[in-house]
């Protein structure tokens, strides 16, 4: 397995699936691009620290599952199934007690063994269904 790869395996394994928040400063830059699967974006090991509290305060036991990867020399990408128990307010909905799952893509950039950047494109829609939130208006062409 590459080293970027392992990479990746750790900033899910250990920063948001086991809370290891120390790891970030190990294997983010400090400047650290992050833009979430719910829209966020961060700047910043703190800002995004912030943003992974604010997660698994809303989902008990959030686990970032990758289901597939492909690397190269700086770039990434990860399709994955993130899931929890809907815990606290997310999208203005307060806590169901409901497992909820949804779907994401995750690209990364990396330089020097560490994580520059990472967008994250998830199924919000599904997850705002699942909560019972207003879902939005359809896309309408023309």
């Amino acid at each position: 397995m590459s080293d970027n790869r392992i990479l990746i395996e750790r900033f899910y394994n250990d920063i948001w699936n086991r809370q290891d928040f120390a790891a970030a400063e190990e294997i983010l830059t400090p400047d650290f691009r992050f833009r979430g699967s719910l829209g966020s974006e961060t700047i910043g090991i703190p800002a995004f620290l912030a943003y992974a509290q604010s997660i698994h305060a809303a989902l008990a036991d959030y686990r970032c599952t990758i289901e597939e990867m492909v690397a190269d020399d700086i770039h990434i990408a990860a399709r994955m199934t993130f899931t929890g128990l809907h815990r606290g307010r997310l999208f203005g909905v307060e806590a169901t007690g409901r497992t909820v799952a949804w779907a994401g893509a995750a690209f990364f950039q990396v330089a020097q063994m560490r994580i520059v950047s990472l967008w994250v494109l998830g199924d919000v829609e599904g997850l705002k269904q699942q909560l019972g939130a207003a879902r939005s208006a359809p896309f309408q062409a023309g």
